[in-house]
């Protein structure tokens, strides 16, 4: 961040912003556009698709620009950018193929419609910022080998809670230390939570009722929990982390809930909490040499062997920009996968599904997700939280069961289907998705 400063603002001296495209107008998309506007210089959002492109323009008049353009061809999107006119457009393959675009942000939260995105966005030789936990979970792994054949960078994003929890991992192993334990908390969790009991909080503040039925039912978090587990090859201790434990105690305190033992034979685990007060994500972290612990014991951290880590709170698209600059100046991902899938978010009933049902998207009323390491999701052929949409039941399913591949009919032609056959294949030499797609077709 110390270093982003100084370098937006000698390309704001130099008259060349960073010009970003954003897909999804929605309430991520408007605060990033009026922070991007009033508080980052040598930055720029050239322009924002949307499918009602009406949004997209409420968008920048929200960030006070009063004459918007609107294009459908790639001619018009790109004069429009030529000529300092921010523009919309319903067809975000516009902005994917556009020359005047740098870095594109996902902010649909979509896996299948933002890994089509994502596609033609590293075929010209686009930069992408993902505000969309959900694709970065379900198949960020083979999405970065694309990234890497087409020489662009795929990156998470700084203020939401995965770059939170690996920015203060960075810093703790900078510090000469070994985390054991990556954390995140939460306000509350109720698995069984849908749009309908979260309609009032979500009109309160503007936001959608299913995402906010994903922040509480548990799904979001482990796509988040995901992506640092991916990014840092820790674990979970077992299928849905913590399941909503609350600890409500000193944060100073917090490494009481953990065996170091466990934490040392997982490699390090992914968690979360319920609760615990001025605390968004912590990394506990031990330290082999007995002459720091006596310096830690000195500035007041404890005796350990768990020293406590943490982050008060995270500003989501106050510091989205920061991942935006990193990416396009310094080519420095935020959470970037280690290699292949660690951990993976499975669906699991919401309520008891019967055959013949089709299944509605995360966040809604059918399913919720918990984070499971991937030997297990393999193992037992889950499917996957972030692709349940327009699955149709075969068979019963039970009440807080975790769905399988052989429960569903997928729907046909999605390229997210085949991404995650081929991250099976890439990483782990597995092909039974493979073979699923095959008689499916």
């Amino acid at each position: 961040m110390i270093l982003v400063d100084d370098a937006l603002k000698a390309r704001q001296d130099a008259g060349n912003p960073i010009r970003v495209g954003v897909v999804g107008a929605g309430f991520m998309c408007q605060g990033l556009t009026n922070q991007i506007t009033h508080s980052v210089p040598g930055m720029r959002v050239v322009a924002i698709s949307n499918r009602r492109v009406e949004r997209a323009a409420g968008v920048y008049r929200y960030s006070g620009y009063q004459h918007v353009a609107f294009a459908d061809t790639q001619r018009a999107l790109d004069d429009a950018i030529a000529s300092d006119r921010p523009v919309v457009t319903e067809d975000a393959f516009l902005l994917a193929r556009s020359g005047l675009v740098d870095v594109l942000v996902d902010a649909t939260g979509s896996v299948e419609f933002g890994a089509r995105v994502t596609l033609e966005a590293f075929k010209h030789g686009k930069d992408v910022v993902l505000l969309n936990a959900e694709i970065d979970a379900t198949i960020g792994p083979i999405l970065q080998t694309y990234a890497a054949r087409h020489g662009v960078i795929l990156s998470a994003c700084d203020g939401d809670e995965p770059g939170a929890q690996m920015n203060l991992y960075r810093w703790v192993k900078g510090l000469g230390l070994t985390p054991r334990v990556i954390g995140n908390v939460k306000g509350l969790q109720d698995p069984y939570r849908n749009p309908t009991t979260q309609q009032g909080f979500a009109e309160k503040w503007g936001q959608n009722p299913a995402m906010v039925t994903s922040f509480a039912d548990g799904s979001k978090i482990s796509f988040e929990q995901a992506i640092v587990a991916n990014a840092t090859g820790f674990k979970v201790r077992s299928r849905g982390m913590s399941r909503g434990l609350e600890y409500r105690g000193d944060i100073m305190q917090i490494g009481q809930l953990y065996d170091i033992e466990e934490c040392r034979r997982l490699g390090g685990i992914i968690d979360y909490v319920v609760g615990t007060p001025l605390t968004k994500v912590y990394v506990l972290a031990e330290h082999d040499d007995p002459k720091q612990r006596h310096y830690l014991n000195l500035y007041k951290m404890g005796e350990g062997p768990l020293y406590s880590f943490f982050v008060p709170y995270h500003l989501v698209h106050f510091e989205v920009p920061i991942a935006i600059a990193r990416v396009a100046l310094f080519r420095d991902p935020v959470a970037k996968p280690l290699g292949g899938p660690v951990v993976e978010v499975c669906a699991v009933a919401k309520r008891d599904l019967k055959a013949g049902e089709t299944l509605d998207d995360y966040g809604e009323y059918m399913t919720y997700g918990e984070a499971v390491n991937a030997e297990e999701m393999c193992e037992q052929q889950y499917l996957p939280e972030g692709l349940v949409e327009g699955c149709t039941l075969v068979r019963d399913v039970r009440k807080d069961s975790v769905i399988r591949y052989g429960d569903v009919v997928l729907p046909q032609g999605r390229i997210a289907d085949r991404l995650r056959a081929e991250q099976y294949r890439h990483f782990r030499g597995e092909t039974w998705l493979e073979d699923i797609l095959k008689v499916a077709a």
